[in-house]
């Protein structure tokens, strides 16, 4: 059975105690890197890097036909903005050794 993945809590913790700063200030510091990715993605680039992690991206969906999976009735999908999270090629490096 898979384990489960930390809870920003235990997240929080292990780096408060690596970098021997208070809990309070790196919970601040995960909340203002969201505020910035949002903001960042938000702008014209639609980019936000997080260094040595990934790349947020926001992309365009172009509308296309689909099929219910059903019924076998084709249908159109519309048009639509989606988000898309791709690893470093660092992280990818060390992961997949």
């Amino acid at each position: 059975m898979p384990a489960n993945p930390m809870s920003k809590a235990k997240t929080v913790a292990y780096l408060a105690d690596k970098c021997d700063v208070p809990k309070k200030t790196v919970s601040s510091f995960f909340d203002e890197l969201f505020k910035l990715a949002v903001k960042e993605c938000k702008s014209g680039n639609g980019k936000f890097v997080v260094p040595g992690l990934a790349r947020v991206v926001k992309a365009h969906r172009k509308a296309r036909m689909g099929r219910n999976p059903r019924t076998g009735e084709p249908i159109k999908i519309k048009a639509k903005t989606v988000v898309r999270i791709r690893p470093s090629k660092q992280l990818k490096d060390s992961l997949l050794k």
